[in-house]
């Protein structure tokens, strides 16, 4: 299983990599494995809020449905399109191709209380 140092995680299991004030935002190997085949993403529109830790879309799979929380409080100022035709992206690259939507952020101090690799390894006992 993959987890990038540069990553923080969330307990809900999406990762968030910082590029200056903007947050690039998606699901963790560990999250993609447990759902199995994503066939259908649902992501908000370029303007949308997302609030720290509030439902910011969904992601289905073969046999679930599981929302998607934001991990940082922000503006959503791009969204990966790609996941429209491809949402088999996430399964193959989560933290790649398969990422999800970046948020200008409006809470940068949010990223301390987000869990570091080595923490969300404990966390999902990996």
């Amino acid at each position: 299983m993959h987890l990038p140092d540069d990553c923080r995680y969330s307990e809900e299991h999406e990762w968030v990599r910082l590029d200056g004030d903007i947050a690039v935002v998606g699901i963790t190997d560990f999250a993609q494995e447990q759902l199995g085949d994503i066939v259908f993403v649902e992501l908000p529109s370029v303007g949308t809020n997302t609030a720290f830790m509030g439902i910011f879309g969904t992601v289905e799979a073969v046999k679930t449905v599981s929302d998607l929380y934001a991990p940082m409080s922000g503006t959503v100022v791009e969204v990966n399109t790609g996941l429209e035709s491809r949402p088999e992206a996430v399964n193959q690259d989560p933290y790649g191709d398969g990422w999800m939507i970046k948020v200008r952020l409006t809470g940068p101090d949010e990223y301390e209380k987000l869990m570091t690799a080595d923490a969300y390894r404990a966390h999902i006992g990996v």
